[in-house]
């Protein structure tokens, strides 16, 4: 984005890492854990004072959560919740004084926020959550000119997601990288396309779940 002459603020827990990307993108950041309201409050507050007009809020913060609800520790579902979730919530409320007529917002969801499976519950219950926010705040905010894009990746290898050991390399196959998420989240607010699956076809899990759930409910138990 600061290629395309985009002023930036990231956003992230870690100082020591995300001061080096922030001067390598040549973009400005603050520290902020998104799950904590207050640091939300207060991090927006000081942007909001640099940059009073937001062009684009990406909300993009999330964490694993692989386990079932009855053996996962209770620590880590409110952890993935909170961060997977609310921290959206927390972003889109504080920083909505600088949304305007123009502005956008893209929630980086997951394929799972249309899929449950077993093996990870709590976190797609906490994308199942911010796709339904992604969906409602677009109509809310629809009024004020600010369009929400939300974006569905299936599986990506990052460093907080690493897919090759977890999936073997017969369904490595299926695993892209973030510059294409990147890539399809600009061109959906560049296109005004409010729903995009990355990739494209990862879009037949959603029709799977929604037409026959019960055969997808067997096969997560098989899983």
């Amino acid at each position: 984005m600061t290629r395309r002459g985009w002023t930036c603020v990231l956003l992230a827990r870690a100082r020591d890492r995300l001061e080096p990307l922030a001067t390598e993108l040549g973009a400005e950041f603050e520290v902020c854990d998104v799950a904590d309201r207050a640091q939300v409050e207060r991090v927006a507050a000081t942007v909001l004072e640099r940059h009073p007009k937001v062009a684009l809020l990406v909300n993009n913060a999330g964490i694993p959560g692989r386990g079932d609800f009855l053996t996962l520790e209770p620590e880590l579902i409110e952890s993935v919740l909170a961060t997977n979730y609310l921290g959206g919530v927390w972003c889109s409320r504080a920083f909505l004084p600088g949304l305007g007529s123009g502005s956008h917002i893209a929630n980086v969801v997951s394929v799972a926020g249309t899929v449950a499976l077993a093996a990870s519950g709590p976190y797609a219950a906490s994308k199942h959550a911010q796709l339904a926010f992604s969906r409602a705040l677009g109509g809310t905010l629809g009024s004020r000119g600010v369009v929400v894009h939300t974006i569905l990746p299936g599986f990506v290898e990052t460093e907080g997601f690493p897919q090759r050991a977890r999936l073997g390399e017969r369904l490595y196959r299926l695993v892209v990288g973030p510059e294409l998420v990147a890539t399809r989240l600009v061109d959906a607010v560049e296109g005004g396309k409010r729903e995009v699956y990355v990739p494209r076809w990862y879009r037949v899990f959603a029709v799977a779940q929604a037409v026959a759930p019960a055969l997808v409910a067997r096969l997560s138990a098989r899983l």
